[in-house]
């Protein structure tokens, strides 16, 4: 028998040394493959942290500023009530219960600090004249000091934190170019404004004056007049109750001006004429489908450019009134009406008893009967430089916006008369240029995200 051509040599020298290295390899390789997972899951949790804890610090900056806006305290740029701090106060409670309901890492973050400052350097405790009264910022700071880990409890690492800031303003523009470096400043356009437009004339203070340029709500130097917040009872603009009362005759189906121009009739009553609506009203009850100023009312309208401190005379879009309405005839109660209480339940109310004011909802609001945070009874009123020379005829008359009133309404009688609370109030600013592009909002004094520090 002729030998095999080949032989397998089973011990080859040198190779014994390498027996197991295969395995040692694999073991090496799921354990990198382990380790790259439990790492990509770390940076994971930590990025998704992050993104958690900003949203927490946007949401909670943007509703502290809310309230600073809705509080009126920009409406004391002196404070002159001394109610700076209780608005503050309440601003920053509402950040952190925002903050506490945005879980960061599956749990509310660990802590939320809450802090004042305006662009001078002043703050929620000056007094005085400053440019914190007409442009606050809120800035909120969110941590999470304990967020679980991974692959990182090998080297003994059991925890990691993330932290975010975010800062909102809130831009009143009445006077604010004196605490401008350039001495202009942003106008505004609020969004849904209503188009019940009113002279530049404080009914409480105008009552016997004569002329179109005693009182007004919005001074030369667009500086707010009367500033303040009154408790219950005062002299002060935020808190006063009034009349709005139409300024066309009531008879016929148009607006003929009576004893124009539009001022205060009586005490406490201030006369308001028709706007214009140039688009179409959206988000419209069915109970308000008659026209579309009715639909302005109880809706919202969009389209129509009240925008603060732009002449009319140089707007591509002026603010005009609209002379083919009489708002006396029932638009303007059956409008507000299915505004404010369109169910029927009852409208909701306000209390000016104690600061921040307290609004309770109606029988009818989802929100419920308590205390509610926001209500379409609060409105956005335009008010028109009343000290031009206009000829109250024709079908419209171009007017310049001065500033906003933002009202609460407490009631309407059938003529359309219309009893409110002031809540806010905004002038234009001197050095306002027709190109400079508006902030806008639902609010008269917007509130905006700027770039955290």
């Amino acid at each position: 028998m002729l030998p095999p051509l080949i032989r397998r040599r089973t011990n080859a020298p040198g190779r014994s040394g390498e027996r197991g290295v295969t395995i040692a390899l694999v073991a090496l390789a799921i354990f990198s493959i382990i380790a790259m997972a439990g790492l990509s899951i770390d940076i994971g949790t930590l990025y998704q942290a992050s993104a958690e804890a900003q949203r927490a610090a946007d949401v909670s900056a943007l509703a502290a500023a809310r309230v600073l806006s809705l509080s009126g305290m920009t409406g004391d740029p002196q404070n002159s009530s001394g109610e700076w701090n209780t608005a503050c106060n309440a601003a920053t409670t509402t950040a952190q219960t925002v903050a506490a309901q945005n879980a960061v890492g599956g749990r509310a973050p660990s802590t939320v600090t809450v802090s004042f400052s305006a662009t001078d350097g002043t703050g929620c405790s000056s007094t005085g004249p400053a440019a914190f009264g007409v442009n606050p910022m809120v800035a909120v700071k969110v941590t999470q000091a304990s967020l679980p880990v991974y692959f990182a409890r090998i080297w003994g690492r059991t925890g990691s934190s993330v932290t975010a800031t975010a800062t909102a303003e809130v831009f009143n523009p009445s006077n604010s170019n004196s605490f401008s470096a350039s001495g202009s400043v942003v106008p505004v356009q609020p969004r849904c404004v209503k188009p019940m437009i009113v002279p530049n004339l404080n009914p409480e203070y105008s009552s016997g004056c004569t002329g179109n340029t005693c009182n007004p709500f919005i001074g030369p130097s667009s500086s707010i007049e009367n500033g303040g917040i009154r408790v219950g009872t005062g002299t002060a603009v935020i808190g006063e109750s009034f009349s709005l009362v139409s300024a066309c005759e009531r008879g016929g189906g148009t607006c003929i001006i009576r004893n124009p121009p539009p001022t205060v009739n009586r005490a406490n009553d201030l006369q308001y004429v028709p706007g214009q609506v140039l688009g179409t009203p959206t988000a419209v009850p069915s109970c308000a489908t008659a026209n579309s100023f009715q639909e302005a009312i109880a809706g919202c309208d969009q389209s129509t450019p009240y925008q603060c401190g732009v002449p009319s005379s140089t707007a591509t879009n002026p603010s005009y009134v609209n002379l083919n309405e009489n708002p006396g005839l029932g638009d303007t109660a059956t409008a507000l009406d299915c505004l404010t209480d369109p169910d029927g339940g009852g409208a909701d109310t306000l209390s000016t008893a104690v600061y921040p004011y307290q609004i309770t909802g109606g029988g009818a609001n989802p929100l419920g009967t308590g205390t509610i945070s926001t209500s379409n009874s609060i409105v956005t009123i335009p008010i028109f430089d009343n000290t031009q020379s206009l000829t109250w005829s024709g079908s419209t008359v171009a007017v310049t916006i001065v500033g906003f009133l933002q009202v609460f309404i407490n009631s309407v009688d059938s003529n359309g008369s219309v009893t409110v609370t002031v809540l806010n109030v905004a002038g234009c600013g001197n050095g306002v240029s027709s190109s400079a592009t508006a902030l806008d909002g639902t609010s008269p004094v917007p509130i905006r995200l700027i770039t955290p520090p």
